[in-house]
């Protein structure tokens, strides 16, 4: 069954809102261990608008599971990658005006400098994956430039406005998680997931991991985070009715 990894970034966006020392990302962090999931995952971003450079360095040194850092393509945060030595780096566009991150890599574009980055990542010992729009192409670039794993955008399916075109959105993940897997990647799948749209993605067999941050942060406001937590791994894993 697929893993579950709980992006705290929103944690971090509160507490930035005030410019507070709470909420806390990092015991956050903590608290989606205990719950259950199996890694954590944070975006630094250039502007730092949520997770600062302080919670990498400490999540780095208290994550028992896996930490996940999505980061842009630039030599910035390749160096601060190289430094904190994160499980896995994920690399994502980025654009400043965007409020989250609005599609995938272009990785049939930008072939020779993302292959660069791989190789320098890898050569700090640490994997790779590409945060990519489920497109044959984008995944099989990115098996040629050597990624270790892709994550699969599925915006466009949690989007969908009507039942035919989810239909189509997750036609379109299935066959990018088939051939990702085929080709010998790891298949990762993250953005807009929720505890609805969940069930139907949760039956790609070839899908090893969500990637999963707003939906179970919007449900801790109310229930709190263990809850939340524990309650999208039961949909995830099948275990609902043992939590009734």
């Amino acid at each position: 069954m697929a893993r579950v990894a709980i992006n705290v970034d929103h944690v971090a966006t509160v507490r930035q809102a005030r410019l507070a020392p709470e909420p806390d990302p990092v015991t956050a962090a903590a608290l989606v261990e205990l719950a259950g999931a199996h890694g954590v995952v944070v975006h630094l971003r250039e502007d730092r608008r949520h997770i600062q450079d302080r919670d990498v360095e400490i999540l780095r040194k208290t994550v028992k599971t896996r930490l996940n850092l999505e980061m842009a393509a630039t030599q910035e945060m390749i160096q601060i990658a190289l430094r904190i030595k994160p499980d896995i780096v994920t690399l994502v566009p980025e654009k400043r005006q965007e409020l989250t991150t609005e599609g995938g890599l272009d990785v049939v574009l930008y072939e020779d400098n993302l292959r660069e980055v791989i190789k320098v990542l890898h050569q700090g010992g640490i994997p790779v994956s590409l945060f990519i729009n489920p497109d044959p192409k984008q995944i099989k670039t990115a098996h040629k430039i050597e990624a270790d794993c892709v994550e699969i955008h599925t915006g466009p399916f949690a989007e969908a406005a009507t039942y035919i075109r989810r239909q189509e959105e997750f036609e379109r993940v299935e066959n990018a998680a088939k051939l990702a897997a085929k080709l010998g990647l790891a298949v990762h799948a993250g953005h807009g997931v929720d505890y609805r749209n969940i069930l139907w993605l949760r039956n790609i067999r070839e899908i090893e991991e969500f990637s999963i941050g707003h939906a179970v942060i919007a449900r801790a406001v109310l229930v709190g985070l263990e809850r939340a937590v524990r309650e999208m791994i039961a949909l995830v894993t099948g275990s609902w009715q043992s939590m009734v």
